[in-house]
């Protein structure tokens, strides 16, 4: 199981940042990743880090895919490949209604399509064997409507990988199978590996389909590492997280992140987190986010109860376990532990 650091939305100073990569990349990790969501872009920070690093995979976790289209996404994989010496990881998601449609003012539609099309589209951008056309529901190149000028046209540079890998950002069961299906890599969070089983068989599912074996698919979760000794104050930061994400990020009815809650068997609890935080009681919404959905989904205490709760990480057969550390020292004991 390789070691993955998450950097998230990037509230760091642009300093911390070069120290933080260097660290992971002297402590042994494998990758480095960020996120975006509407503030800082995913690329630019791993650029940066790019710079100040030699071996360390610099991954996106992950780049929204209405806010780019396939050709400049497939540019920017390119440079960001070109500039890091081969160590860019395409990590795409759809990202979710609110900000599709709220920030990026692109119509939601129909995610499993949209992200099938979209990955087609930039692996034939990346492997150039002819100039890009693609008739499909949600894009078409070159466009209708337009002037009728439009060419065909190739990418100028080579790739300096054609097979640059791409991760998909997958929770729902149809998402999850596309993952397996056509993607080199799935970014599951709030991941549980004591609930395997259940994602098994949407993965094995979405391999069928491909003629593949899940063998060929990096599993790569992100998981809150929480260091410390006062258990419920470790605990209480991981609850923060789940009820943003379970109580605010989406509406009633249209949250993937409750959803995952409901079918980890915590449906009373998902419907109580959402209810208080949309009524602004956000303080509860965090305190009745269960214990028991914490040690599923995070790795909270002292080092020996983190050790302890890792065995199941090391068996689900997980590839990449990316790391969201409270400090510098709960790094440092991942990849201890992990070594």
């Amino acid at each position: 199981m390789k070691l993955g650091l998450s950097f998230g939305y990037m509230h760091r100073d642009p300093s911390q940042l070069i120290q933080m990569a260097k660290g992971a990349e002297a402590l042994g990790y494998h990758s480095i990743w960020t996120s975006e969501a509407y503030g800082y872009d995913a690329v630019t920070p791993l650029i940066w880090m790019a710079a100040h690093t030699r071996r360390v995979l610099l991954g996106t976790a992950i780049m929204q895919m209405p806010a780019r289209t396939p050709a400049m996404t497939a540019m920017t994989a390119v440079s960001a490949d070109f500039l890091s010496g081969g160590r860019f990881v395409l990590g795409l998601g759809v990202s979710g209604p609110q900000v599709v449609e709220g920030w990026h003012g692109v119509p939601y539609g129909k995610p499993l399509g949209r992200t099938r099309e979209f990955v087609s589209m930039v692996r034939a951008v990346l492997q150039r064997e002819k100039p890009l056309q693609h008739s499909g529901e949600h894009y078409e190149v070159p466009c209708s409507g337009g002037t009728g000028l439009g060419k065909p046209l190739k990418l100028i540079q080579q790739p300096q990988r054609p097979d640059l890998p791409i991760y998909l950002a997958a929770l729902g069961p149809k998402n999850v199978a596309l993952a397996a299906e056509i993607a080199d890599g799935w970014l599951p969070i709030f991941f549980s590996p004591r609930r395997m089983d259940l994602f098994r068989q949407y993965l094995q599912e979405g391999a069928g389909r491909a003629g593949r074996s899940l063998d060929q698919l990096d599993i790569a979760p992100t998981v809150q590492v929480v260091l410390g000794d006062d258990l419920d104050a470790c605990r209480f930061l991981v609850k923060r997280q789940i009820a943003l994400y379970a109580g605010g990020m989406g509406a009633r009815g249209k949250n993937f992140y409750n959803d995952l809650m409901c079918r980890y068997s915590y449906g009373q609890a998902a419907q109580l987190i959402q209810g208080l935080y949309l009524e602004g009681r956000k303080k509860e919404a965090v305190l009745a986010v269960p214990d028991e959905l914490v040690d599923e989904v995070a790795l909270c205490g002292p080092r020996e109860r983190i050790a302890d709760l890792l065995v199941p990480w090391k068996e689900s057969g997980i590839g990449t376990l990316i790391c969201a550390p409270n400090n510098p020292q709960a790094a440092q004991v991942m990849a201890e532990l992990c070594g």
